[in-house]
C-alpha cells in the first residue's frame, strides 16, 4: 500500500483488514489461510501482504482492493462467483471450502467453517474495536424504519451517525451495516428484525447496544413464532446483553408491557417507559399529513410539530425521544430532530393525482401497521379508499387475521376497501360483518387497477384519498406507478 493510500485511509477513518486480524477474528471458526498453489509455487517470496478496508458479499458491488466473503443461501452460492470477484480486483476471499481459480495468480483464501458466522464474527470484532461508539438498537413488530429515521434525524445533527440502510436488519444485514463503521462514527442506529427465534439474540450479541428499545409486540411473522407470546420472547432478546450501565426502553401501552419490563429489569435497573410514564404525549392533534402534540420528558414539556401523520407515528416519536433521553441528549436537540424527521420511501408518502390524493404506505405490512394505516386514512378528507394486498408470514393464523383486519378496517368508517390476493375474500367478509362498507376482493392487481381507475374517473365531484398497503411480496407500489403513468 502506498503512502498516499495510507493517508487517504486514515483521513476517512477506515478500518484496515489484514491477514493477522482476519485470522484472529475467525479463529473460533477454524479460520486458516490457503494461498493459491500457482501463486505459491511461482512467486512464494513475493506474496503481497493483504490489506483492505472493505469486505463485500456481492460481486455486483465489489471494487478493486475489496475482500470477497462468499455467502451461501437456499438459492445461491457465493463460492460460484469467486472468479468474478478476482476479475474485479478482490485481494482475498473468505470461503467455507477452498476454490480452485481460473486466474493464474489466484488470491489468498481464508477458509472458515461457516461464512455466515464469519460475517458476524467480523462485525462483532469491528464493533469491539470502536470504544467511542454508542449503539442504539431498536426492534418491534412495526414502526422500526420510521423510528430509525427519527433517531437518525436527532443524532445525525450531533455527530457522525451510522444508520441502518433499507432493510438490512437480519442476521446478514446487521453485520453488513456494522462493517461500514468508520472511526469517525460516534453513534450507530441499528434496526434489528427477526424472522425466527434466536435471530435477535444473535444480532444483539454482535452489536452490543448501549440502548435497547422495543416499539411494540404485534403479529408480524406470526406463522414463524406461533403466538404473540413467542414474538414477545423473541423481541425481548434485545435486552439480554444489557448491564446496569445501559438502558432498556419499554412501550407503556402494549399488551406485553409488564412482561417486557420484567425481562428488561433482569439485566438493567435503567428501564425507561414511553407512552405513559417517563416519556409521553398530551394534547394530540393528528392532521392528515402531520401531528402536533406536547412532549413530556421527565419534568420538561415541549411542543412538537411532527411532519408525519398518524397516532402510531407519535408513538414512534416517543420511542425515539426515550432513546435520546437515556443518553442525556438535550431536549431542544430532540425537538429539532423530531421536527426535521422525514418519512422513508413507501411510508405514508403522499402525492396528488388530479383532484385525488394517493398515499404510498407500501414498504411492507403486518396486521399492526395495517390497522395504523386505516386510522390515518380515516382522518383524511374526501372519499376514503383503502387498497390492501395480502399480509404474508401469518402461517395458520392467515385466514383469521385477515378476517379480523377486515372487521377493524370497517370500524374506522372509511368508505371503500379494495383487497387483492389469496386472502382478499376473507378481509372483505370480515369488513362486511361490521358495516355496509363498499368492499371488494380481486384475484389479481390488474383487475383491481381497472376497477380503481374507473372508480376514480367517476368521482368527478368528489375528491378521493387512496391509501395503498400490503406485504413487500405484493409490490403494491406498482398500482400507484400505473395510476400515475396513466
Amino acid at each position: 500500500m502506498t503512502a498516499d493510500n495510507d493517508n487517504n485511509i486514515q483521513s476517512q477513518g477506515l478500518y484496515v483488514w489484514q491477514a493477522d486480524n482476519l485470522l484472529a477474528t475467525t479463529a473460533v471458526l477454524d479460520g486458516h489461510w490457503q494461498f493459491d498453489k500457482k501463486q505459491a509455487e511461482s512467486n512464494h517470496d513475493a506474496i503481497k501482504p493483504i490489506s483492505s478496508t472493505r469486505i463485500a458479499t456481492d460481486t455486483r458491488t465489489i471494487k478493486a482492493g475489496d475482500i470477497f466473503l462468499a455467502l451461501t443461501g437456499d438459492n445461491f452460492d457465493g463460492h460460484d462467483y469467486l472468479n468474478i470477484a478476482i476479475e474485479k480486483g478482490a485481494v482475498a476471499a473468505i470461503v467455507s471450502r477452498p476454490i480452485s481459480t481460473t486466474d493464474t495468480h489466484g488470491i489468498p483464501q481464508l477458509i472458515v467453517n461457516d461464512t455466515r458466522l464469519a460475517l458476524g464474527q467480523l462485525a462483532a470484532y469491528r464493533r469491539q474495536q470502536h470504544k467511542n461508539l454508542t449503539v442504539i438498537a431498536i426492534t418491534g413488530s412495526s414502526g422500526k424504519t420510521t423510528c430509525k429515521e427519527m433517531l437518525g434525524s436527532i443524532f445525525g445533527r450531533l455527530a457522525p451517525t451510522l444508520i441502518t440502510r433499507g432493510n438490512l436488519n437480519n442476521d446478514l444485514g446487521v453485520p453488513m451495516m456494522l462493517l461500514e463503521l468508520s472511526d469517525y462514527h460516534r453513534y450507530a442506529i441499528l434496526e434489528l428484525g427477526a424472522n425466527h427465534i434466536g435471530e435477535i439474540a444473535y444480532t444483539t450479541e454482535i452489536v452490543q447496544p448501549d440502548v435497547a428499545c422495543i416499539l411494540n409486540i404485534g403479529t408480524a411473522h406470526l406463522g414463524e413464532f406461533g403466538s404473540r407470546e413467542g414474538i414477545c420472547q423473541t423481541k425481548a432478546e434485545i435486552y439480554h446483553t444489557l448491564s446496569d450501565a445501559q438502558f432498556a426502553i419499554v412501550p407503556d401501552k402494549d399488551d406485553f408491557t409488564n412482561q417486557l419490563r420484567r425481562i428488561a429489569e433482569k439485566y438493567t435497573s435503567h428501564v425507561i417507559g414511553f407512552g405513559n410514564t417517563d416519556v409521553s404525549a398530551s394534547h394530540l392533534d393528528v392532521e392528515p399529513e402531520r401531528s402536533e402534540f406536547k412532549l413530556h420528558i421527565g419534568n420538561q414539556v415541549h411542543d412538537i410539530n411532527l411532519p408525519l401523520a398518524g397516532e402510531h407515528n407519535v408513538n414512534n416519536a416517543l420511542a425515539a425521544a426515550a432513546c435520546a433521553y437515556a443518553l442525556n441528549i438535550d431536549i431542544s436537540d430532540i425537538v429539532v430532530g423530531l421536527e426535521n424527521a422525514r418519512p422513508a420511501k413507501g411510508r405514508l408518502n403522499s402525492q396528488l393525482l388530479g383532484m385525488h390524493r394517493l398515499i404510498d404506505d407500501t414498504y411492507n405490512a403486518n396486521p399492526h401497521s395495517v390497522r395504523a394505516a386505516a386510522k390515518v386514512l380515516a382522518a383524511q378528507t374526501g372519499t376514503q379508499v383503502m387498497v390492501l394486498g395480502d399480509i404474508a408470514e401469518l402461517g395458520e393464523a392467515a385466514i383469521s387475521e385477515h378476517q379480523s383486519l377486515g372487521r377493524t378496517i370497517a370500524t374506522t368508517g372509511i368508505d371503500v376497501l379494495l383487497c387483492v390476493g389469496e386472502y382478499a375474500p376473507y378481509t372483505v367478509a370480515g369488513a362486511q360483518e361490521i358495516s355496509a362498507i363498499s368492499a371488494h376482493a380481486f384475484a389479481d392487481k390488474d383487475s383491481l387497477l381497472a376497477y380503481l381507475q374507473s372508480y376514480l374517473q367517476a368521482q368527478q365531484a368528489q375528491s378521493c384519498t387512496v391509501l395503498f398497503k400490503g406485504s413487500r411480496s405484493m409490490e403494491m407500489e406498482t398500482l400507484i406507478n400505473a395510476l400515475v403513468e396513466e
